[in-house]
């Protein structure tokens, strides 16, 4: 019978079935999981697994070449139960090894044969990632940058947000927001990861109010438990849909899609050109000075924090309401140096 090409898959799925605190995984009932998992990735048997090999797989795992993994010792009767000593742990959450790193690399070699197509357009900066993460030497210094906020608070929960969001399994979550003297505590129902101004957000199921996109920001997370509940599943967010009409991550209400008219200088605008601000953006030089810029979408505050990044090089023609907004804030401003 032959084995899966691609260990990594075999180990991910033990991965899974290790952390799940609900189902008593004998290793009679884990090579059936596996093997089934397996099945419905390839759909042939060629794929599945004898007994032995998974045995092999889990001493891998626990091998410091693997994981390190650590397995409680639980028994259902006479029969061992495997499940992780810590059930927070993953293997995603550890450090690379050297067959991820092998997977990496070829990975990079595969997509480096798709450069400079325009439907991989971006393709270049994550390879370019993925080399120097992979070939990071302590001991040279860094000759690239990229925009990201090494100093984020609570990006140490971003693996465990990732795989909950991934195996929908609820969380319990003790949060701090900006307005809150003390954290509190809530369920989430894990939906969706949205990275915004280099900010992590997780949307999901907010089970006390059943608000089906219920905002979490990573950096004001506390703690995260796992949760008892049943998952409840969305069914009624497209997320791709659900950003496409706005900027950034929060929607209003009562929001309603407006046109949005923005006139910027001739420096600004020709950067504005190139750069788009939103999908659905129109422009036109109204004259050599003057660049009119028109989008489609739900006024919000990263909106507005955005228009007056640009300061005195752009002026909001309308709505109305908007500019009046844009003009107190201005003004406001203004009066901080007075």
């Amino acid at each position: 019978m032959a084995v899966t090409k691609n260990p990594l898959i075999r180990y991910k799925i033990l991965d899974a079935c290790f952390r799940n605190p609900y189902k008593k995984y004998t290793k009679e009932l884990l090579l059936e999981t596996l093997n089934e998992k397996l099945m419905e990735l390839f759909d042939d048997e060629s794929h599945c697994i004898k007994l032995r090999q998974m045995q092999d797989d889990i001493a891998f795992m626990k091998s410091a070449e693997g994981w390190s993994i650590e397995l409680a010792e639980e028994f259902d009767g006479k029969k061992r139960i495997f499940r992780y000593e810590d059930l927070n742990f993953s293997i995603n959450n550890a450090t690379l090894n050297e067959i991820e790193i092998s997977e990496f690399q070829s990975a990079i070699h595969v997509l480096s044969q798709f450069e400079g197509m325009p439907q991989f357009e971006g393709i270049q900066e994550i390879i370019a990632k993925l080399k120097y993460d992979l070939k990071a030497d302590n001991n040279k210094q860094p000759f690239i940058g990229f925009d990201t906020n090494q100093d984020l608070k609570g990006i140490e929960y971003f693996s465990q947000l990732y795989n909950a969001t991934q195996n929908q399994e609820p969380i319990q979550i003790t949060y701090k927001d900006f307005k809150a003297e003390q954290p509190y505590t809530f369920t989430l129902h894990p939906y969706y990861l949205k990275q915004y101004n280099n900010r992590w957000f997780l949307f999901g199921l907010h089970e006390e109010t059943m608000k089906p996109d219920w905002n979490v920001a990573i950096d004001r997370i506390v703690s995260i438990e796992t949760s008892n509940v049943k998952f409840i599943p969305n069914t009624t967010i497209d997320w791709q849909d659900y950003f496409s009409d706005m900027i950034g991550v929060s929607k209003p209400i009562d929001g309603k899609l407006e046109e949005i008219v923005l006139h910027f200088n001739q420096l600004t605008g020709k950067y504005m050109e190139n750069k788009p601000i939103h999908e659905t953006q129109k422009h036109k030089w109204l004259n050599e000075e003057t660049l009119e810029i028109k989008i489609k979408v739900i006024p919000n505050y990263e909106l507005e924090r955005l228009i007056l990044s640009y300061g005195d090089s752009v002026k909001v023609m309308e709505p109305k309401d908007l500019r009046q907004r844009i003009k107190n804030r201005v003004e406001n401003n203004v009066k901080l140096y007075g």
